[in-house]
């Protein structure tokens, strides 16, 4: 895995409620980031974006922020790349599957080039978190083609068809 990545199983609890007389199928509550966790070494922004199937927002990286990634709805496949020359990793891919049923935190380091794809019919619902908030004046982002030779990554791959050793999967 590549160095400071790290990667939060998140446990789904039955959603208990008040009323359930006209409610077919129990709701669910999911922990997702708590301070005792140490993942983020500080606190900036969390925000919330939404995309549609078939969609590949990549890449893109930050020189002084982590992002950590929660995919709340749908299915994506999380793609990151060490760009940091230091990094015992650097030059390696990752893929992560994370969304429906499959839930999880992904800490991102700063260096890393991340993207995804929604690989589901449903839209994807990504809420990240970063250790500092957006700067319109001094934007903390550096973006990359989502064909960038350089990483090389063919979006066209699936479940399936991923090399096994790019693969971080911790559902099992």
């Amino acid at each position: 895995m590549i160095e400071g990545v790290k990667i939060k199983r998140l446990v789904v609890h039955q959603d208990i409620p008040d009323r359930d007389e006209d409610v077919s199928k129990p709701g669910f509550l999911i922990e997702v980031l708590r301070d005792d966790d140490n993942l983020l070494e500080r606190f900036g922004q969390s925000t919330m974006t939404v995309a549609y199937a078939g969609t590949i927002k990549a890449w893109h990286y930050h020189n002084y922020q982590d992002d950590l990634w929660f995919v709340a709805t749908g299915k994506a496949m999380v793609v990151l790349y060490d760009l940091r020359e230091d990094s015992p990793t650097y030059g390696e891919t990752n893929v992560i599957f994370a969304g429906k049923d499959n839930y999880k935190l992904i800490l991102i380091p700063k260096g890393v080039a991340h993207g995804y794809k929604v690989i589901s019919a449903d839209p994807v619902t990504l809420f990240y978190h970063t250790t500092r908030h957006y700067n319109p004046d001094s934007p903390d982002e550096e973006r990359l083609p989502y064909d960038d030779a350089k990483i090389g990554f063919d979006w066209t791959r699936d479940e399936h068809t991923i090399d096994k050793n790019m693969l971080i999967d911790f559902n099992n």
